[in-house]
C-alpha cells in the first residue's frame, strides 16, 4: 500500500509538473505573441510617418518646381512669413530663386483714385462704418468678424483716435524680456490691443526684448537704433502717417507721439494732396496671420489681425489687407508684425458680444479674439497698439 501511495504521490508530482510547464511555455507564449505585435504596431507607424513625410516633400518639390508658378511663389512666401519656416525653401529650390520670388513680392503697383471718388466707391461697401452701426457700439469701438475666400478676420473701429496708443514691455534699457498681450493691456489699463513693431526674432525663438526701428510712445521716443523701416504711428494731431522710411529727425518734424517700424514694403494705403494711393503687391504675397492699421477719413482707427495655419483660416495676403482696409474705408494704413505675432486682445468682448465661452480656448476666455496658432504660448513682444478705456 506504501508502495502504491508513493507511487500516485510521484505521478501526481509529475503531472503538476508537466502542467506549471505547460502553462510557462503558455505564457512566454503569450508574451513573445504580444511583443510580436507591439513591434508590428510600431513599424506600421513608423512606416506610415516615412511615407507621409515622403509623400510630402515629393508633393511640396512638385509644387515648388512645376509649372504652376503663381502656386508655387504663394508656397514660398508664405513659408517665409514666419520665422521658424523661412529655411524650408531652400530644400527644395537654390535660393537665388526663392530671393528672387520675394524680391518680386516687394514690386508695387500704385493705385491712385481722388478722395472724392474713393470715398464714394467706399460708401457703398458692406462694411461700411454707418451711423446704425456706432448706434450699437460698446466701449466706443465697433467690433466685428469678417471673412475672406482664404482667411477670417477680426476688426476694432475706435471712433476716437486719440485713445489709440503705443504701449511698451518695458523702458528697453535693462534687458527685460517683452510682455504678453494680457500682461501689456493690463500694464497700460487698456480695453484691447493688437501687436504692432518689429523685434529680433531668431528662430521664431524671440524673447521680444527690444524693439527695431525708430518707435514712438505717448510723445516720446523711446528706441532709435537707426534701421531704416516702414514707419506706422500716430501725430499729436492723431493722424496716422505710414511712411518708408522714417528717422527720429523727421518723426520729430511730423511730430509723431506713437508709432512702430516694420520691415520694409509695409505701407498699405496712403493719401496726398486729395487723392488715396493704394500700394498693391504686383506679384501679391504669402498668405499668413496678419496684422494691420488704418483710419478713415474721418479719424476712426481700423484694427486689423486675421487668422491663419488652419484649415478653416489659411491666411490672408498683403493685397487681402489692402482690400479689407479699403472696404472700410482706410484712407492710410500699414501692416504690422505678422505670423504667430498677430495678437487681438479685447477685454470681456464674449460678455459683451454674448460668445458661447465654451466653444472658446484657454486664450480667448482671457481676452484673446483670434485663434492663437503656435507651437508656443502667445508671444512676448515689445510693442503694441493699445486702446485706452473710456473715461
Amino acid at each position: 500500500m506504501l508502495q502504491n501511495k508513493d507511487s500516485n504521490e510521484s505521478t501526481h508530482f509529475h503531472t503538476q509538473s508537466k502542467q506549471e510547464s505547460a502553462n510557462e511555455d503558455k505564457k512566454s507564449s503569450l508574451s513573445l505573441t504580444a511583443s510580436k505585435i507591439i513591434r508590428r504596431i510600431l513599424l506600421s507607424i513608423f512606416t506610415v510617418i516615412v511615407c507621409t513625410l515622403i509623400a510630402l516633400f515629393t508633393s511640396l518639390y512638385i509644387l515648388v518646381n512645376g509649372e504652376c508658378q503663381p502656386l508655387r511663389d504663394r508656397l514660398v512666401l508664405s513659408a517665409m512669413q514666419a520665422s521658424a519656416t523661412k529655411w524650408l525653401p531652400g530644400l527644395f529650390m537654390p535660393q537665388e530663386t526663392v530671393d528672387q520670388i520675394v524680391k518680386a513680392s516687394y514690386v508695387v503697383n500704385t493705385d491712385v483714385i481722388s478722395l472724392d471718388e474713393y470715398s464714394s466707391s467706399v460708401s457703398q461697401s458692406d462694411s461700411a462704418i454707418t451711423q446704425d452701426k456706432w448706434a450699437e457700439a460698446v466701449d466706443g469701438m465697433i467690433f466685428e468678424t469678417i471673412k475672406g475666400s482664404t482667411f477670417t478676420g477680426y476688426v476694432l473701429l475706435v471712433k476716437d483716435p486719440s485713445r489709440v496708443f503705443v504701449g511698451t514691455s518695458s523702458d528697453f534699457k535693462s534687458g527685460l524680456t517683452g510682455k504678453t498681450i494680457f500682461d501689456i493691456a493690463k500694464k497700460e489699463n487698456a480695453v484691447a490691443a493688437i501687436n504692432a513693431g518689429e523685434f529680433a526674432d531668431p528662430g521664431g525663438q524671440g524673447t521680444g526684448n527690444n524693439p527695431m526701428g525708430v518707435t514712438y510712445s505717448k510723445g516720446s521716443c523711446v528706441w532709435n537704433d537707426s534701421l531704416k523701416r516702414t514707419f506706422i504711428g500716430l501725430d499729436r494731431e492723431n493722424k496716422l502717417i505710414v511712411t518708408e522710411p522714417m528717422t527720429k529727425s523727421k518723426a520729430d518734424e511730423l511730430q509723431i507721439r506713437d508709432g512702430v517700424s516694420f520691415q520694409n514694403g509695409n505701407v498699405l494705403i496712403t493719401n496726398e494732396n486729395g487723392n488715396v494711393s493704394i500700394h498693391y503687391s504686383d506679384n501679391n504675397t504669402g498668405t499668413a496671420q496678419r496684422t494691420a492699421i488704418g483710419q478713415t477719413a474721418d479719424g476712426t482707427i481700423i484694427l486689423l489681425v486675421t487668422d491663419g495655419r488652419s484649415a478653416s483660416s489659411l491666411g490672408a495676403t498683403k493685397n487681402d489687407v489692402i482690400d479689407v482696409m479699403i472696404g472700410y474705408g482706410a484712407i492710410s494704413a500699414g501692416m504690422l508684425d505678422g505670423g504667430s505675432s498677430s495678437l487681438m486682445y479685447y477685454e470681456d468682448y464674449f460678455t459683451k458680444y454674448s460668445y458661447d465661452t465654451s466653444k472658446l480656448d484657454e486664450y480667448q476666455r482671457r481676452g484673446l479674439v483670434n485663434k492663437y496658432k503656435a507651437f508656443t504660448t502667445p508671444r512676448r513682444m515689445p510693442t503694441y497698439f493699445c486702446v485706452a478705456k473710456e473715461q
